[in-house]
């Protein structure tokens, strides 16, 4: 397969992973609440591992050291400053008695696009490290869109309207692959690889562990840290497996 195919197939694979949230309909609120946070805690690991084992590492043999933990820092900071712009959007449209929904869907809309962007540019550089970082991603949005899914229909929306809205949030991963993809035929894209690490550690770091520190018990307490590692060891594998 080329390049192209393999952006191709796995923008429109992260797309489809939207289609999960309808799992939600199936499971009592209870349940859901049970097996989202360990689902983050595993995703957590992964992205951290994504990011340390693969992203950094490749970078590293690419561009020097300062330059690379730059694009590294500036990744990280760009999805923070994201976060702060949609948390404060948020908080005034919310006195403005707006939807929650539409703010959702924008933001996590933003977000695939963006992904999509950096980790086309980690297949451009190397396709076995393309699909360790889509392994990682792909790990985030399970329980993302689980939620996300959820907080629509709680919000009023029918399940097929809500569906659909997801699957078009998430059809923006396959969006930003191909603006990649043809960019990278203008222009060198290398960097987008750190920065698409500055993403993974700022999500898992900021957004996805401290989720799972809120766990109820220590027994909780204790899964999400085994999953956490599992994460964390499944992507040092992948990375060990690499020629």
């Amino acid at each position: 397969m080329t390049t192209f195919s393999w952006i191709l197939l796995s923008g429109v694979a992260m797309s489809a992973i939207a289609l999960v949230g309808s799992v939600t309909l199936l499971l009592s609120q209870t349940t859901l609440e049970k097996v989202l946070l360990p689902l983050v805690a595993f995703a957590a690991g992964t992205m951290i591992g994504g990011a340390l084992f693969h992203m950094i590492p490749a970078s590293l043999a690419a561009m020097p050291v300062r330059a690379t933990f730059a694009w590294v820092a500036l990744g990280f900071v760009l999805f923070f400053a994201l976060e702060q712009v949609l948390h404060s959007h948020h908080r005034h449209r919310s006195s403005e008695r707006a939807p929650l929904t539409w703010l959702i869907l924008i933001g996590d809309g933003l977000h695939n696009l963006l992904d999509g962007l950096a980790i086309a540019g980690v297949f451009l550089l190397d396709v076995r490290l393309g699909l360790a970082a889509w392994v990682a991603a792909a790990a985030h949005e399970v329980p993302q869109e689980l939620g996300d899914f959820a907080v629509l229909v709680h919000g009023g929306w029918k399940p097929r309207k809500a569906l659909l809205f997801n699957l078009l949030s998430g059809s923006m991963f396959l969006v930003g692959g191909l603006l990649t993809w043809v960019a990278a035929q203008r222009v060198e894209l290398s960097w987008l690889v750190p920065l698409a690490a500055g993403n993974f550690l700022y999500i898992g770091a900021s957004d996805l562990v401290p989720e799972v520190n809120r766990a109820p018990s220590r027994t909780a307490s204790a899964l999400h840290l085994g999953l956490f590692a599992a994460g964390l060891a499944l992507l040092y594998l992948l990375a060990a497996a690499e020629p």
